[in-house]
Order: structure tokens, then C-alpha cells, then sequence
């Protein structure tokens, strides 16, 4: 009876264990989004050490943006980075649902007094 007990609750530990696996945002994420009828691209690499995340943004045109406040709770993951752009300085807040190796969320900025919201998604870079 130890035995079936013992075997039923490593069974079922091992299932939480694999449905938190598949809620890691550690890695490199190729992300897509669309602003207006313009298609970008960014990459996002989360590390992470210890109990602690840590994360970069990389675009076309700017390169290893270390991203501020990333937080990870509930397969949500939350953060901001600032995007150079001409002489401008924008933070973009970003929250997003990490399923598996996907994500997909929403990213907002405020741009001359306008506040401008775009979807995101993304796919884990499996190399």
C-alpha cells in the first residue's frame, strides 16, 4: 500500500513539475508585432540566476537593451525596455503569456502624448 501511495504521489508531483516547464521563459525568443501596417521584429533572451530573471532586447537597429523590472509569476511575464528611436527616448511595457515555446501579449508605449498599443508573439529559438 506504501508503494501505490509513494508510486501515485511521485506521478503527480511529476506532472506539476512538467506544467511549470512548460511556463519557463528562459531563452531566446524571436518576437513579432505590428505597428500600423508595419511588420518588426525583436528578440528577447531571458536568463535567469538564482530566483532571479534577467533579460535583453535586441531590433534591427538596436542592440543588448538590458530590460528593467522583469518579472515572471503565473506563466505571465512582465517588463520594460527603452527604444531609441531618431532622438527619442520610449519605454515599452511589455506583459506576455509564456505557454510552452511560445509567448503572446501586449506591448504599450507613450509617444508624443499618445499611448499606443500593439500585440505581440513570439517563438523560442530552439538553437
Amino acid at each position: 500500500m506504501k508503494a501505490i501511495i509513494s508510486a501515485v504521489l511521485m506521478l503527480g508531483l511529476g506532472g506539476f513539475a512538467r506544467a511549470e516547464d512548460k511556463a519557463n521563459p528562459v531563452g531566446t525568443w524571436k518576437c513579432e508585432y505590428s505597428i500600423g501596417d508595419q511588420k518588426r521584429t525583436a528578440e528577447l533572451m531571458v536568463t535567469k540566476d538564482g530566483d532571479k530573471f534577467a533579460g535583453v532586447m535586441n531590433w534591427p537597429d538596436q542592440k543588448d537593451v538590458k530590460v528593467k523590472d522583469l518579472k515572471f509569476k503565473d506563466g505571465e511575464l512582465t517588463f520594460s525596455a527603452v527604444r531609441k528611436f531618431m532622438d527619442n527616448e520610449i519605454t515599452i511595457d511589455y506583459k506576455l503569456k509564456v505557454e510552452d515555446n511560445k509567448l503572446k501579449g501586449k506591448a504599450a508605449a507613450e509617444f508624443g502624448g499618445n499611448k499606443q498599443e500593439f500585440d505581440i508573439e513570439g517563438k523560442r529559438d530552439k538553437n
